[in-house]
């Protein structure tokens, strides 16, 4: 028996005719030999402790798996095995570790999606309900560059599980009182690069009240680099995940004015400068937005979203932000003409199609609604919530072995998503 038991699945053409996905690397030491092309020692390190295996620096008489980083070219990995064969005997005399190179690795650690990625990955959508935080929060931070995309095809973006830890550590800033944009300003102080070097490290950010500090060692370096005395309380601990996200406040550039869609007349927050203040810039109002959406407060961010409008001229991002507030709302065809508009502006916004077939479906236009979510899979075949939603239409008007195939299908793109669940009991009740 090899280093590495495999179970051979999926029958995808890959080598020797077989996709294989690793069954255990329970206990197995595995070492990388050259530079890895589609992961970083710190991704591979994570993935391969998920399944039981530790990654060691060196390649030593108990390695039992070597990784041929697949930077290298396809000439040279022939060579580069070689080396590494000969690295194996002069480190271990003889012993016999199994060498693989990095493209097939990934395959065994992971499953293969449609497209050959083979890391489990996670969409905005998908990320938001595993950790049931409003979609607007994620896609602000990607905007602003606290999560980046391990891939992107247009407008749809898929994050490694890395992304999704750091996704989670933000949500604690903002269970623990921070808003969006507090959080963006506060991050900026804590790193030379940045929000997006601090948001890296959010495991290590202690709050007190709302000031952040970072443990560096046994220290704890505030904004700017200042040393900060250890009686700050870590306001970051695992009860703050349950508490609900705090309400939006008022800016002090924002005029407060009584709204017509306002509750008893009560005075709402819009993004509208007041006359002594310069207003706010169009990246400003989607961040005020996004922060109003995540809080609930959705006709104060649907006036920003139109506000930016206004600065920036129509745009599809914008459009598509607007539809998702105005269908969250419940106002089912206003989201369908804005889902439009976003279209007519770029064709090629994937998400924004699929979201349309959401809402048709839901306004009885079954039919529309398959045309507009198999026209996506014909241009992205493995993007996972397609198949789910478009499985759900097929169902719901009798085309239950068509949607069976996309349940199918949804479960090997997306075996972690939350819905995983629900499409393997519509599949057992079929069975």
């Amino acid at each position: 028996m090899s280093a590495i038991e495999f179970i051979v699945t999926l029958g995808t053409s890959v080598m020797d005719d077989q996709t294989l996905i690793i069954q255990s690397l329970a206990g197995k030491r595995v070492a990388v030999f050259g530079r890895l092309a589609d992961a970083t020692i710190r991704d591979a390190r994570h993935l391969i402790q998920i399944k039981g295996g530790t990654l060691v620096d060196q390649i030593d008489p108990l390695t039992d798996v070597i990784v041929l980083g697949d930077h290298h070219r396809a000439t040279e990995k022939e060579s580069v095995k070689q080396t590494a064969r000969a690295s194996v005997q002069i480190a271990s005399g003889d012993g016999n570790p199994e060498i693989v190179h990095e493209n097939l690795f990934w395959k065994m650690v992971e499953p293969l999606d449609a497209n050959g990625d083979v890391r489990r990955l996670y969409t905005v959508g998908v990320m938001a309900d595993v950790l049931d935080i409003p979609r607007a929060a994620v896609r602000h931070w990607v905007r602003r560059g606290l999560l980046i995309p391990a891939r992107s095809v247009g407008s749809l973006s898929w994050f490694n599980f890395e992304q999704l830890l750091i996704a989670r550590g933000l949500i604690r800033l903002m269970r623990g009182g921070l808003t969006l944009r507090e959080i963006d300003t506060k991050l900026s102080g804590l790193a030379a690069g940045g929000a997006t070097e601090a948001a890296q490290m959010t495991d290590r950010i202690v709050a007190d009240g709302r000031r952040l500090s970072l443990r560096r060692g046994g220290r704890l370096v505030g904004s700017g680099g200042q040393l900060q005395l250890h009686f700050y309380v870590n306001g970051l601990s695992e009860e703050t995940l349950e508490k609900p996200i705090a309400p939006a406040k008022c800016d002090n550039y924002l005029s407060t004015i009584s709204h017509e869609d306002s509750r008893d007349g009560e005075d709402v927050c819009l993004p509208f400068p007041s006359r002594f203040s310069p207003g706010p810039s169009g990246d400003e109002l989607l961040d005020i937005a996004a922060e109003l959406e995540a809080a609930g407060q959705f006709v104060e961010a649907g006036e920003a979203l139109r506000a930016a409008l206004q600065a920036e001229g129509p745009t599809s991002h914008i459009c598509f932000m607007l539809a998702e507030l105005l269908y969250r709302s419940g106002d089912l065809t206003a989201a369908r003409e804005r889902y439009f508009m976003a279209i007519e502006l770029d064709a090629s916004h994937l998400e924004a199609r699929t979201n349309l077939g959401c809402v048709l479906a839901e306004l009885g236009e079954h039919e529309l609604a398959i045309a507009a979510l198999e026209g996506v899979l014909s241009q992205q075949p493995d993007y996972a919530e397609a198949h789910w939603h478009l499985a759900g239409v097929l169902e719901d008007t009798g085309r239950s072995t068509e949607a069976k195939r996309h349940w199918q299908t949804f479960l090997v793109l997306a075996p972690a998503s939350p819905w995983a669940a629900t499409a393997r009991k519509r599949l057992a009740s079929r069975s």
